[in-house]
């Protein structure tokens, strides 16, 4: 078949779903209204009773690093000692920002030369914006399978002392779903004997346990691995329950060696008296324990893994073996990450909107928005109904292939 009869018939087939003018939104990785359902226990839990073992009241002010108990729910969460771990308020994006707001003053206080921050790409498009909006530069570093390439990390660091930090989603990568090796991870474990004491390795555990299998990859403990290696006040770990329970109103943790959350306490106490305790003790009561986390998050799983399977599904039988497209297939996370033939994906990304499905704008996985390959679309099924996450897939696909045909039709 001739590449116009390729352009005619894609062309036939987009025009088709752009007539059905569908509204759909594969924008963001929110819960479904049937995810947060699962959690509406978390009203009333409580019934009047607010006070801790030890006697705290936890509908008073004071203690800013959160209530022992939360502190435990958080440390088997995210991996660390409950002494070691922050509860706080609802975004752990919030105790991200604040925490590198607090580390400009040790990296930058009196002005001088830019700070660096390593950026893995595809990756999330929130964490660059705290780089934007604190003035730190970004560089670009690929994200593989495996992790990051250790090896290049290392180099950058040893050879560009303005780097402070890397940002890393060491479990279900957003967009990806990858999950650090071992090796990644005892790569990062020491590295700050490379970089030095004020480099920070964000390590953003959002999707610790968001499993879409019953056999999930394996993450080693950093932190752990970090204090053997005498680089444990290089390591920010941070997580929430904000996919676990409600989104707007879960609890956020911050985990890291003792100086450091004693030096981030100082730094709060500044801004707040304490966080919201009656949320984490409502928390508490719901989820109880490392293992009542987990047997949440199988109420979840059994509501995403159909939207996944059906993402699989619609983009095998439409694109495998084209040569068009590749894609991932994560064993837990929210995300797709999708990546186009170079040059197409801003515009797969507007016909779609043409044709009623709103994606993720192209280039936001990337600093600044910029792709410089123009290729890697994020989709997000967790939120719309298993019927529309399909007939946006659909669209999807159309939208690839008419792209594709049209740059083939101009070479």
């Amino acid at each position: 078949m001739a590449k116009s009869q390729h352009y005619q018939a894609a062309l036939a087939g987009y025009e088709a779903h752009k007539q059905a003018k569908l509204n759909l939104d594969l924008t963001r990785g929110k819960p479904s209204p049937a995810q947060l359902d699962l959690s509406n226990a978390l009203d009333g839990i409580l019934d009047g009773f607010y006070l801790l073992q030890d006697g705290t009241d936890v509908r008073n002010y004071g203690g800013l690093t959160g209530i022992p108990e939360a502190r435990a729910l958080g440390g088997a969460l995210v991996g660390a000692p409950a002494d070691q771990v922050l509860a706080g308020g609802n975004s752990s994006l919030t105790l991200m920002y604040q925490y590198l707001a607090m580390m400009m003053r040790v990296w930058r206080p009196t002005g001088g030369e830019p700070v660096k921050f390593l950026c893995q790409v595809p990756g999330y498009d929130r964490h660059f914006t705290i780089c934007e909006q604190l003035g730190i530069d970004m560089i670009c570093v690929p994200l593989l399978p495996e992790g990051p390439d250790m090896a290049s990390i290392e180099a950058l660091v040893q050879a560009d002392p303005a780097i402070k930090g890397i940002w890393c989603v060491p479990r279900y990568s957003n967009p990806t779903g990858h999950t650090y090796s071992s090796e990644a991870v005892a790569a990062f474990a020491s590295l700050g004997n490379k970089a030095g004491d004020n480099f920070r390795i964000m390590w953003d555990n959002a999707y610790a346990m968001h499993h879409l299998t019953d056999q999930p990859p394996a993450l080693d403990d950093l932190l752990g691995k970090a204090a053997q290696a005498g680089c444990e006040h290089q390591v920010a770990v941070f997580g929430s329950t904000s996919k676990i329970t409600f989104a707007g109103g879960g609890v956020a943790f911050f985990a890291s060696s003792k100086a450091n959350l004693a030096a981030f306490e100082r730094f709060l106490g500044a801004q707040v008296i304490g966080f919201d305790k009656v949320n984490q003790l409502r928390h508490v009561a719901l989820l109880r324990n490392g293992d009542g986390i987990a047997e949440h998050l199988k109420k979840h799983q059994r509501l995403l893994k159909p939207k996944f399977d059906l993402v699989e599904q619609k983009l095998h039988q439409g694109l495998a073996g084209k040569g068009l497209a590749s894609w991932t297939k994560p064993d837990g996370g929210y995300f797709v990450s999708l990546d186009t033939k170079p040059g197409l994906a801003g515009r797969v990304v507007a016909l779609a909107a043409a044709a009623g499905v709103k994606l993720t704008p192209a280039g936001a996985t990337f600093p600044y928005g910029k792709d410089p390959e123009d290729k890697n679309i994020r989709i997000a099924p967790s939120y719309p109904p298993l019927e529309e996450v399909g007939k946006a897939m659909e669209v999807l696909v159309s939208c690839v292939a008419l792209a594709s045909a049209e740059q083939a039709s101009d070479n």
